[in-house]
C-alpha cells in the first residue's frame, strides 16, 4: 500500500506539472511553488530559497531521507511479493479444529495411552488419518536400526538428497560426508531432512526397496492407516493416525539406539574444517519436569505441528501423540496440559484412596 501511495503521489505531481505547462506563466509559477511546498524538502534547482543555498547539507539530508524511505518501501514491497501464502493444514480444511475437548488442546488430534496396560487415558480424533511430517523419521530410524547396518560407514550427501518437495534448506552441503550413525542422530534429534534421505538412498537395494520396507514394517505392526512414499516426511502423502503412531512409538522405544539419539540434547558434527552444532527440536527435552524416553517432532504446512513422545508422568509410562497443532509452541503446550492434568488426577486419586483406607470398617 505504501508503494501504491507513493506511486499515486508521484502521479499527482506529474499531473500537476503537466497542467501547469498549459497555464499562464504567472499562474504556472504560483502552482509550481505550491507543489514544491507540498513535497517538502525536494526543491526545484531554480527555486531554492536563500537558506537552502546557504545550507546545502539540509538539502542533501532531505534527499537522503527521501531516498531511504523509497528504498525501504521498495524492500517491503519485494518482501510482500515474495512472502509465501499461509496454507491451511489438512486438519483445518476438514474442520477438525472445531472439535472441542476437556483440556482445550490446540492439536486437532491427540492420544495418550498407558504403555503397559494399553489403557487410553485421553483421545481426540485419534482415528483420523492426516499427514505426519517428520514423525516419518521414526519409521526411517526403525528400519535402519533393525537392518543392523554398520553405523560407522561413511555416507556422502549428494544432489539427490536436496529437497525438491518443499525447497527447505540444510546445513549439510552436497559433498558432506558423515557416518551412518551421525546421519541417524541428526535425523532423529534435529529432524535433518538430507540426513534422513541419505539413509534411505544408501539402504541396501536402494530407495525404492527402503520405502517398500517402511510400508511392510507398518503393516506388520498393524498400522493399517499408515502410508509412506519417502523417508523424510516432506511429502504430505506420508500419512497416519494417532493410533498407528502410538503403536510405532511403542515399538521404536524398544530400540536403545532410537531412545538415545532422539532424546539427545545436542550434537557437534565436524564438516570439513567447520564444526556444526545441532540441537533437539523438542524443547521439553531440557525441561527437568519431564522424563522423556523417546520423542520426535514434525512440521509441514499440510500437517501442522506434530509431536510423539514416550514419557513417564505420575508414575506411569505413557505414549503421547499430538497432530495438527496450530502455533509454533502449541504442541509442547498441549503436552504440558496433559502432564499437569494427569498429575492432578493422580494426586486426587491418591488422596481418595488414603481417605478411604482410613475410614472405620
Amino acid at each position: 500500500m505504501v508503494v501504491g501511495l507513493l506511486t499515486i503521489v508521484s502521479g499527482q505531481l506529474s499531473l500537476a506539472y503537466a497542467q501547469n505547462s498549459q497555464q499562464t506563466p504567472a499562474k504556472a509559477q504560483n502552482n509550481k511553488k505550491n507543489a514544491e511546498k507540498s513535497v517538502g524538502p525536494r526543491k526545484a534547482q531554480s527555486g531554492q530559497t536563500a537558506a537552502a543555498r546557504k545550507n546545502p547539507a539540509a538539502k542533501s539530508s532531505g534527499h537522503k531521507r527521501q531516498t531511504s524511505k523509497a528504498t525501504l518501501n521498495a524492500k517491503n514491497s519485494k518482501a510482500s511479493q515474495n512472502a509465501r501464502p499461509i496454507r491451511a493444514s489438512f486438519g483445518q480444511m476438514a474442520g477438525l479444529h472445531a472439535t472441542s475437548d476437556a483440556l482445550g488442546l490446540h492439536s486437532s488430534v491427540a492420544l495418550v495411552v498407558d504403555q503397559d496396560t494399553q489403557e487410553v487415558l485421553y483421545s481426540k480424533n485419534d482415528h483420523v488419518v492426516l499427514p505426519i511430517a517428520s514423525l516419518t523419521k521414526l519409521m526411517t530410524g526403525l528400519v535402519i536400526a533393525e537392518a543392523n547396518l554398520p553405523m560407522d560407514e561413511r555416507i556422502r550427501i549428494t544432489q539427490a538428497d536436496v529437497d525438491t518437495e518443499k525447497g527447505s534448506s540444510s546445513r549439510l552441503a552436497v559433498g558432506t560426508e558423515l557416518s551412518r550413525g551421525d546421519l541417524m542422530h541428526l535425523s532423529l534429534m534435529s529432524s535433518e531432512n538430507r540426513a534422513a534421505h541419505a539413509l534411505g538412498r544408501t539402504f541396501p537395494g536402494g530407495m525404492d526397496l527402503f520405502i517398500s520396507r517402511m510400508n511392510q514394517r507398518a503393516r506388520s505392526l498393524g498400522m493399517t492407516d499408515t502410508r509412506y512414499v519417502e523417508p523424510t516426511g516432506l511429502s504430505s502423502q506420508n500419512q497416519s493416525s494417532a493410533n498407528d503412531l502410538a503403536v510405532l512409538a511403542a515399538k521404536a522405544y524398544n530400540e536403545p539406539m532410537l531412545r538415545e539419539l532422539s532424546t539427545s540434547q545436542g550434537r557437534e558434527v565436524a564438516v570439513g574444517s567447520r564444526t556444526l552444532q545441532y540441537n533437539n527440536t523438542n524443547g521439553l527435552i531440557k525441561n527437568p519436569q519431564w522424563d522423556i524416553g523417546l520423542q520426535k517432532t514434525g512440521y509441514i504446512s499440510e500437517a501442522g505441528r506434530c509431536l510423539v513422545m514416550q514419557a513417564q508422568v505420575a508414575g506411569r509410562k505413557l505414549i503421547m501423540v499430538f497432530l495438527d497443532s496450530t502455533g509454533k509452541f502449541s504442541r509442547m503446550g498441549d503436552a504440558e496440559r496433559v502432564r499437569k492434568w494427569l498429575e492432578q488426577k493422580s494426586s486426587m486419586d491418591q488422596r481418595f484412596l488414603t481417605s478411604t483406607a482410613q475410614m472405620p470398617g
